[in-house]
């Protein structure tokens, strides 16, 4: 009896050191883009195909390690042919570089539900720290299945030539920056 008890208090602590962790509810997350086109309108645009986990071992999330990848091949702009020009190598060259990744390295409490987290975001086979600023929309029990959900808003702006996208296209043509947005449930398993 007394080493069920200690297996049992293993378990809880080991649960509370390493964290809980929260899967991408995928029907409920979108991950997108814009650029502004000839310095007169923004093309925005999203990756259809994407995954994200968190692990977190403190309930406002402020020891987050928060893990993304994207299949680059489903970009979509609502305009195929762009899209298909967008996966060829002069852009993504998704043939050699067909997943986007994003691994967080810090977490940092800026206010409540406000947070700055720094990673590494790897794109077209280049690795470059990113800062995002993350909302934490809430935390809720969803009426039907009963689990625990998280909800998250992401932004932050990268240069498309730190990864060599477009290098020979003009920032006249298409802006260097380009602004990253994301927002997605997590629910807790």
């Amino acid at each position: 009896m007394k080493k069920t008890v200690l297996a049992v208090l293993f378990l809880m602590s080991a649960a509370v050191v390493f964290g809980q962790n929260w899967s991408l509810d995928k029907g409920h997350a979108k991950l997108g883009f814009g650029i502004t086109h000839m310095m007169v309108s923004d093309v925005e645009g999203t990756f259809r195909s994407f995954d994200a986990k968190i692990v977190s071992s403190k309930e406002d999330f402020s020891d987050a390690v928060i893990e993304l990848s994207a299949d680059v091949n489903t970009i979509d702009t609502d305009n195929e042919q762009r899209d298909e020009h967008l996966r060829k190598p002069d852009f993504f060259d998704v043939a050699k570089y067909p997943t986007l990744t994003f691994k967080s390295k810090s977490i940092k409490k800026i206010a409540d539900k406000k947070y700055k987290v720094a990673g590494d975001l790897t794109l077209h086979g280049v690795t470059k720290p990113v800062e995002l600023e993350v909302t934490l929309r809430g935390t809720t029990v969803h009426p039907y299945n009963k689990k625990t959900v998280a909800g998250f808003k992401a932004s932050g702006v990268i240069k498309r030539s730190d990864f060599a996208i477009a290098t020979s296209t003009p920032a006249a043509m298409l802006s260097d920056d380009v602004a990253i947005t994301a927002n997605a449930e997590f629910v807790k398993e």
